[in-house]
Formats: structure tokens, sequence, C-alpha cells
């Protein structure tokens, strides 16, 4: 990008050019590997079992897998989320990434395995699940969140761009969305059950995913991140992180939890996370903080001697200065240890530089505007339908002195229960060639029931789930049913700030129910 905006001679357009393709074949080169996974795929979705998830790594010269299924935690939902975040900004921008409608498919089945995010224990960023580094996976906020993100990113996008059309959209449940989002802002900023806070939330309270709306829990998550984390060689993964620290034993592959406390005050320090502050920087526009972070970054740098910044992994203490350290937390000088460069950090600090020069501006780092997701928005007002399910109950509300048209006077709009919305959901992603079958979970929730679809020229309208009495009994207590009305029409008023347009809730009286409500119940649903 930053090419493309100062390109002045041919060569700057070739070199444009050159790195655009280099971009598509690095996305196509993973999608690749991860359509060879697509029977893990297909099995996951109703397992939901580490040991059928998509493979985190794989060989960058073959593209097959490195690992066998359980020699490593290969449950990684930020990762493939990440991919998915990364895919729609890149089409957004004008990439074509996707070539066909099989790989469509595939894409529309990775959404569903993420949609789960909220419930799903997985290994998270630092691949390693609990901290005390016992194989066990736990929900981590980071992958709760990159999740969030890219199913936001991913709704209603066209894969084909400007060429496609509706074969090549990929749909996503607004509710599971949300659900990610509810679970998110209850935990940060914690990171997990073993982690009380993690440097990767840096990922998601801002650049890549941009995935929290409430700017004081924004506030709240950077806020504790740098008073618990921050060091003078870069930030800390997470508190008592034993990784490449002097006490740490190569042979053993756990530690009881106890016994990281000989981690306290000497975790590694990574200066990956001084990058991510001054991204972060960039996009608020706090001019200081990317002033002091870039001065704290440039004096840990490794200079080469043809004058390159490299960032290195991380900064550890070195194995004689342990007990100084100890006794005086930040005193001891730290020496590199790990890959140098770091690639992760080194690309962050390129796109960091390109920032502080101009070069690149935040909006087009995301088309999508994601990072805009946090700005106050209008309040949202929800519209509620109500119809009679014919004229002989249209003139019993008339009784009542209240009005409402039939089902049959609202056409061409045709009104359906969410049961039949859910099978239409069931469908996308289905494809016999790569044996998927779509999505296997037949919920779905008044955020998706509240919009107009249209499906091959007809429109449609669905009713709420909760009112469908042969998806659950419950529905036929009424009393229940209308105050489970209220809380999903708050609820909505809540949670609709992503979504396009007004809510519309469709609320049909038929003769079942007319036959049980009294006159009272009839009065309560109208004043909701």
């Amino acid at each position: 990008m930053a090419y493309k905006k100062n390109a002045d001679m041919d060569e700057d357009r070739a070199k444009t050019y050159e790195l655009e393709q280099s971009c598509v074949k690095m996305m196509r080169g993973l999608l690749t590997c991860m359509m060879r996974q697509k029977e893990k795929l297909e099995h996951f979705k109703t397992s939901q079992s580490p040991l059928d998830a998509i493979h985190a790594k794989y060989s960058s010269e073959t593209g097959q897998v490195v690992v066998g299924d359980s020699d490593w935690g290969h449950l990684q939902i930020d990762a493939v989320s990440l991919y998915l975040l990364v895919l729609a900004q890149m089409t957004a921008s004008g990439l074509q990434i996707v070539f066909s409608l099989d790989e469509v498919a595939f894409i529309q089945n990775l959404v569903f395995y993420i949609e789960s995010a909220y419930c799903v224990p997985d290994y998270g960023i630092w691949e390693r699940g609990d901290k005390s580094n016992h194989g066990l996976p736990e929900l981590n906020a980071s992958s709760i969140g990159m999740a969030k993100a890219a199913l936001e990113a991913m709704n209603e996008l066209d894969l084909f761009g400007a060429r496609g059309g509706p074969s090549s959209i990929i749909h996503v449940l607004a509710d599971e969305a949300q659900k990610c989002q509810a679970v998110l802002q209850s935990m940060l900023p914690r990171e997990s059950n073993s982690k009380e806070v993690d440097s990767g939330l840096l990922s998601v309270i801002s650049f890549p995913a941009f995935a929290v709306d409430d700017p004081e829990i924004i506030k709240l998550t950077r806020a504790t991140i740098i008073s618990k984390l921050q060091g003078h060689y870069g930030l800390k993964r997470f508190l008592r992180d034993g990784y490449k620290t002097p006490k740490e034993d190569p042979t053993r592959l756990y530690y009881e939890p106890w016994e990281l406390r000989m981690f306290d005050n000497i975790e590694c320090e990574w200066p990956l996370f001084f990058c991510y502050m001054i991204i972060d920087g960039s996009f608020r526009g706090d001019k200081a903080a990317v002033v002091e972070y870039n001065e704290a970054l440039e004096e840990i740098l490794i200079k080469t001697e043809d004058g390159l910044r490299l960032v290195p992994e991380l900064y550890a203490v070195p194995s004689d200065k342990v007990n100084e350290e100890y006794k005086f937390p930040g005193s001891q000088v730290r020496v590199p240890l790990g890959r140098c460069p770091f690639m992760w950090a080194q690309s962050l600090y390129i796109l960091g530089r390109l920032l502080q020069e101009g070069f690149l501006a935040p909006g087009e780092l995301d088309p999508l505007n994601r990072r805009l997701g946090s700005e106050k928005k209008p309040d949202v007002v929800v519209q509620v339908v109500i119809l009679a399910e014919d004229q002989e109950i249209q003139e019993k509300l008339r009784v009542f002195d209240i009005h409402v048209q039939t089902i049959a006077e609202v056409a061409p709009v045709e009104v359906q229960p969410a049961r039949v919305l859910s099978h239409l959901y069931a469908y996308l992603g289905r494809n016999k060639k790569l044996g998927l079958s779509g999505r296997k979970s037949r919920d779905v929730g008044i955020l998706c029931t509240s919009k107009l679809y249209s499906l091959q020229d007809r429109i449609f309208a669905f009713t709420p789930q909760l009112m469908d009495q042969q998806r659950f009994y419950i529905a036929s207590d009424y009393e229940l049913m209308i105050d489970n009305l209220k809380n999903e029409l708050n609820f909505l008023k809540s949670s609709w700030q992503s979504v396009l347009g007004r809510p519309l809730v469709v609320f049909t009286f038929r003769h079942v129910l007319l036959g049980i409500l009294k006159s009272k119940y009839l009065k309560v649903i109208f004043s909701i």
C-alpha cells in the first residue's frame, strides 16, 4: 500500500504489483493448506475435540502437516480467526484471494468453525493453554475477541469482490458474534482462568481486531497490561511466564501451579509489544504514546553493520543475575535471546514506521473501518410488527380495539417461523465435492430473526424462536413467553450496534394463542 500511494515510476508500480501478488500467494497458500484438512474441519463441527482441530502449522516448502494431531496444541481459534479477518480486510481493499465457489464454501465452513469460540476452550495465542503448560485448553479472551472480529468482518462479505454475486457472499449469524462479545466483555481485562492478564490482548482491543466496543473496557485493559506487564525491554507475555527464563527446565513439559512462583519478576520481556503500542498510539492519534514507545524500542533494537534495525524475540535475565533480579525487580541488564529478527515483531515495527512517517494512514490498514467500533452510536429503535394469522383472529382482536393486519395482507413479504430460517442456514457451505455439510447447529437468535431476507426474488420475515412451540414446550407458557419477549426486545436495543438498519420483530397471533390469552395479557403485549 505504501508503494501504491507513492508510485511515480514504472519500477515502483511494478514493485507494487509484485508485493500485492506476494500477499495473494501467501493467503492462498494458507488456504490450500487448510483445505487439505477439510475432513478435520467437518468432524470438528460436531466433536469440537482438540484432536479434530485444523492444524496450526505447516511446512513452508510442501504445505503438508509437520506434527501429529496429538503432538501439538492445534486448536487455536485465534489463528483461524486472524486468517479470516485479514482475508476480509484484503478483499475489502481490492485484492482477490478466493477464486472458486468451492473455496467460498470452505471459507463459509471456517466461519462455522470459529462461531462457537465463546464456549470452546483452545490453546490460545501462545499455543500452550493453561499457564502451567499441562496441555489443557482453556477459554481465552484473545481467541474469543479475534473470533468476534472475524465474524463481524466476514458478515455479508463478497469474496469475489466487485465481480461476485449472491453465491460468493459469506453469511454470519449475528447472534454468534454477540455471544462472543458478551463473554469477551465479561472476561476483560483477564485473559483466562489461569492468566490474570496477557499482552496478547493488545491485538484484541486495538489493531488488528478492534473487537471491543466499550471505550472504558479498552482503557482498563490497556492500563492493566501496562501496569502489570511492562518493563524496560518490552512487555511480559503474562505473569509467571517461564519461557526461556534461566529457571526454565527444558526437560520438563509442565509445572505444578505452586512451582510457577520461581518465575516471579524474571519473566522475559518482549519488544514485540512495544511495536503493538506504537501502532495502537497511531490509531488513537496519541502522539505522546507513539514517541514514548518508539524511544523505548530504539534503545533495545539490534543494529547491524549495514545499519539495519532488527527486533529480537525477547530479553531475558542472565542466569548469574537472577538473585539480584529477585531482590530488585527491573534492576538488571537483560540480554537478547531467541530469533533475531523475530519476524512477527519485525513486520509490526516496519508497519509502525510507515505509519509514523506518513507512508500509510490508519484507514488504509483498516478498510472495513473496524477501528470506529468503539465510537458512540445513535440509539436503536426496535420496530415491532404484530400480525393476525387470519381474518377471524383479526376480527376478534378488533373487539379489544386492536387493529392489525393479517399475514396475507403483508404480501409480498412471507412470514415464517424461526425453524425455517435455521434450515436455510443449514444449507450454507454445503459442498459435496469437498464433503462439507454446512452448519450443524439449529439455533437462531433474536438478532437473526429481526431482519428481512431476500431469497430468489422472495422476501421473508421470521418470528422469534422463543415463540416456536414445536421447538420447545416452554413456549406454551404464555406469561413466561411475554417476559422473555420483553427481555429479547431490551437485548435487541443494546446489541444491535454493529448491525445495519433497524431491528424488526414480527409477532403473530394464532388461534391457539388467542384461545388461552386473557385480555390483560393482550394489553401487556401491545404495550411492550
